[in-house]
């Protein structure tokens, strides 16, 4: 693998730390924001790892939490450096600058391939798996295109669209998201593809557990890492019930520019982008209407070189507002303990959750009803995700998880 930094800001975790917040990733009932509450409550993710079980009994857990045991951890770690892979935390130089600037983002992703191919602007293509030969010949038109005016073009190794954008980027860098572990892609026939990608200066990524079999659930959330690589994401023939719909609007939630190509009503491919269109997705008809639509983008990030440069020229300049970033994670990891907040009343804990209920209610919106502090809401909504009795939405919305008679 080509261990080029992506920039030069970010602190490297320690291979302690580095175990640790795989093994609490790893964990029962842990997602990327559960993780990043307990980082940020407990100081540290082996401080974490400790204080597990006392918050989840709090929150009312019926059972022991299982936690990723150490020899778990060690031999996933072992077995992506066979792979020649390598697992990278939010908040290091290698992570993905577009990833890292989303909302809950994976706090490890397991990366194969060339890393310099996320210094590159990304954007994101994807659409039916059973493309047209019109809408797989546009889409081919579009990647190589787009690679050659420096762009990455990120996807996710799907059959149809996603594998004409990957084929038509291989050599002027794409990026595959996997919804499985890095070592399971999917679908079987672009095994050849999955190979190819890292090896022409491309890159496969993946949040998820090594050996991870992907299942129907996965795909969104694989969805979700496409489009917050992406700086836009292009639609190319989608149904009204596609799952490139999904990731158009988590990429329209994450701030992204979303552009869809037009087709025939007739067709039912196009009805989604269409609909997309609609809703006020750009319409894009050349490549040159996505260049023109990122490029202010691009500047404001602070990218001053001409988009007709070689693509192996092209890197992102960080403001000097970022030059000495660290994540929030990272802060917590690499200073002394804070005093942690008090634990919440068992008064308060149960305000909290007689306010809660299966449907989805802002975290903002608990606060100001209940008057209390925001440290200590955040802490009983830990205690309940860590017990299983949480479910979390996204822009910072929670349910209750609903009980079946």
């Amino acid at each position: 693998m080509t261990d080029k930094a992506i920039s030069t800001h970010g602190i490297r975790l320690s291979d302690q730390q580095r175990l640790n917040w795989l093994r609490l990733i790893r964990s029962e009932n842990i997602g990327p924001v559960t993780f990043r509450d307990l980082i940020l409550h407990c100081g540290s993710a082996s401080n974490a790892l400790e204080m597990i079980p006392e918050l989840s009994q709090r929150g009312g857990a019926y059972r022991r939490i299982r936690l990723a045991s150490l020899d778990q951890v060690s031999r996933e770690i072992e077995a992506v450096e066979r792979l020649g892979a390598r697992l990278i935390g939010m908040g290091e130089p290698d992570y993905p600058l577009y990833l890292k600037n989303c909302d809950a983002p994976p706090p490890l992703i397991t990366v194969k391939g060339d890393l310099s191919v996320f210094a590159k602007p990304p954007v994101g293509i994807v659409g039916s798996r059973n493309a047209s030969i019109a809408g797989a010949r546009f889409t081919q038109n579009i990647a190589a295109e787009l690679g050659n005016a420096g762009y990455a073009i990120i996807s996710g190794l799907a059959r149809g669209i996603d594998a004409s954008a990957h084929q038509y980027s291989l050599k002027t860098g794409t990026v595959a998201v996997l919804a499985g572990g890095i070592d399971r892609p999917y679908p079987p026939q672009n095994l050849k593809l999955y190979h190819e990608i890292p090896e022409n200066g491309g890159a496969v990524v993946s949040e998820m557990p090594l050996g991870w079999e992907p299942r129907a659930q996965d795909f969104p959330r694989r969805n979700r890492i496409i489009a917050a690589l992406s700086s836009g994401l292009l639609v190319v023939e989608a149904a009204r019930r596609s799952g490139s719909l999904i990731t158009a609007r988590m990429a329209g939630e994450l701030g992204r520019v979303v552009f869809a190509v037009p087709g025939s009503p007739l067709d039912p491919r196009a009805s989604g982008t269409n609909d997309l269109i609609k809703q006020g997705a750009l319409l894009v008809t050349e490549t040159k209407d996505i260049i023109e639509a990122l490029s202010p983008q691009l500047i404001q990030h602070g990218e001053d070189r001409p988009l007709s440069q070689p693509a192996d020229q092209l890197s992102f300049i960080i403001e000097e507002s970022e030059q000495d970033y660290q994540s929030p994670l990272m802060q917590a990891e690499t200073s002394e303990p804070e005093k942690l907040t008090t634990p919440a009343s068992d008064k308060d804990r149960e305000q909290i959750s007689g306010l809660l209920s299966p449907v989805p209610v802002s975290v903002d919106e608990l606060i100001r009803h209940t008057g209390m502090e925001a440290a200590q809401v955040f802490l009983i909504l830990l205690e309940l995700d860590l017990a299983g009795q949480l479910t979390r939405y996204p822009n910072g919305h929670v349910a209750l998880v609903p009980i079946n008679d």
